[in-house]
Order: C-alpha cells, then structure tokens, then sequence
C-alpha cells in the first residue's frame, strides 16, 4: 500500500523538477547574458515572475520526494525522479510549440533507461556520515580542479562546448552538494545545532549549493534548446554523489559479474543519449532561418528605444 503513495508521489516530482527546469530555461534566456558565476544573473532573473514560479514549483517536487522517499524504497524513487528530463523535455517543446527531433527523443529515453538501469543495479549501500576535513582535501581540491577547467572553457568557446562545460560543472557541485547535505543531516542528528556549526559540512555546503544553481541558470541560458544542458546535469548529479559515496563515504556497489556488466552496459547507454541529444540539439538549431530566428523560440521581442530586443547572444 505504501507504494500507492511512493509511486505516484516520485512521478509528480519528476514532473515538478521537469516543469522547474522548464521555466528557468524560458526565464534565463530572456535576460542579458552574462560570464558564468556571476550572481548578478540571479538578480536579473529575480524580476521575472516564470523564474519566481520555478522555485515555488521546485519546492512542491522537493516536498513530494521526501514523501516517496519516506514511503517507498530508494531503488525505486530515484530511478522515477530521473524520467523529470522527458517531463522537462516535453514541457519546454510545448513552450516552443515545436517539438523536439525523434533522435533527440531517443537520446532522453536512452539517458532516463541508462541512468535508471545504473541505479537499479548499483545500490550502493552501507558507508558513513562522517569525513573529516583532511580527508575532504582531495575532494575539495578536485572539485576547485573541476571548476576552473570547466570555467576556463567556457570563458574561451560558444555554442555547445560552452553548453556542457557549465552543464557539468552544475551537476557536479549538484552531485557533491548531495554528499555533503549527507554528512549535514549525520552531524545535525547525532550532535544537534552544536555539532553542526562547529564541523566543515554545513560551510562547504553554502558554498557548493549555491555555486551548483548559479551554473545551472548559466547552462540554461546558454543553451537554446534546455535538452543538452538538462540532460548532463541529470545524468552527472547523481554519478558524482554514487561517486562520492563509495571513494569518500565508504559505501558499497553492487558486485558480482552480472552487476558490473550491467552497470558498464548502463553508463555506455547514458553516454550514447547524453550525444545523441547534443547532436541533434545542434542541427536543430543549424535548421534555423536566415534571419537567426527560430519557429521554435517563439515571438521574437519587441526592440526597445535603443533597438535593443532583450535576446542573449548567440551561442
């Protein structure tokens, strides 16, 4: 009977995130662009009421995976929450009314059977929530590695280079974020407020959260048609905490011939749909007419006093 619940609560915040992706993707590229990490970004999208509406949503979907996490297990909620991309996919295309190519489909469902194959299969059980800050080191010193790569990228080139280095970028402080909220909820149950404020977690996670959505609104507004960068955060977000989990957190993997295999099986699956939904985002918009405005964009903006109409530049 719990999965009554479980279920169809892990189906509707699936479709919450979709539905937040969505509208943060309209709402980012309809503000001036600006260099990745720059808060003033977040300001900008602040007077748009779609974004505004993105995070009330995104709280509903945060409340509903709490309930499915709380009434069913793991290995089935988390493979749900992932079909948020076809959710976000879909939504966004109905926004454009243009809908997507069907290779740019196959590459969303091979990421959401790739991705949920993995976690079926991986189960990553046992671990701690305890890691000290010396022990951290290595994972804070990759992580800043991770950035400025990822930074300099996307400082140097446009289009879809630029796309999926910030895209990774977010999923990868979205995956380590979701380590570090572990060892925050370990310190916050075992010790109390004391506890949590006197350890490195809850600092770490100011930072890395906050970094984590700023880079996402970043991707979105670079990428014009939202599935390219959806699709990278969605599949590195939880890779990066699987990651975390075992290198860092001592948690298990599934063993065994079988598992392994099908777990290497599940990961060439999410790679080939993370390309196949890039390559086809990328003639997608080598279609578009001469003029540089795209049917599936929508009404082009009016131009202000100065001619200005309000678009980011091309990527």
């Amino acid at each position: 009977m719990m999965l009554l619940v479980a279920f169809p609560a892990a189906i509707g915040a699936a479709f919450c995130f979709g539905l937040t992706g969505a509208l943060q993707h309209a709402a980012a590229t309809e503000v001036s662009e600006r260099a990745a990490l720059r808060p003033g970004l977040l300001v900008d999208l602040a007077h748009r009421p779609m974004w505004l509406a993105s995070l009330l949503v995104n709280i509903g979907g945060t409340v509903l995976q709490l309930v499915a996490l709380d009434t069913g297990p793991i290995v089935l909620v988390q493979p749900t929450l992932v079909s948020g991309l076809l959710f976000g996919m879909s939504i966004r295309s109905l926004m454009h009314r243009s809908w997507p190519p069907r290779m740019m489909w196959l590459g969303g469902l091979l990421c959401v059977a790739g991705l949920s194959v993995f976690l079926v299969l991986a189960k990553p059980t046992g671990g701690t929530n305890y890691l000290t800050l010396q022990s951290a080191l290595p994972l804070g010193i990759g992580l800043a590695v991770v950035m400025v790569i990822c930074m300099i990228v996307a400082s140097r080139y446009t289009g879809e280079v630029r796309i999926l280095a910030l895209a990774l970028s977010a999923g990868v402080f979205y995956g380590v974020t979701a380590g570090i909220l572990k060892l925050v909820v370990g310190l916050a149950t075992d010790g109390g407020l004391v506890a949590l404020f006197t350890h490195w977690p809850v600092y770490a996670l100011m930072v890395c959260g906050p970094a984590g959505f700023l880079l996402n609104q970043n991707a979105y507004q670079s990428d014009k048609v939202l599935a390219r960068s959806l699709a990278v955060i969605t599949v590195t977000d939880p890779l990066v905490g699987i990651g975390i989990g075992v290198l860092w957190l001592n948690e298990q993997l599934q063993s065994g011939v079988g598992p392994i295999i099908g777990q290497i099986l599940a990961l060439g699956t999410l790679v080939t749909g993370v390309w196949l939904v890039s390559h086809s985002a990328a003639q997608l918009l080598a279609t578009k007419p001469e003029d540089g405005h795209r049917p599936d964009e929508g009404p082009r903006p009016a131009a202000g006093p100065t001619g200005h109409t309000g678009e980011v530049g091309t990527t």
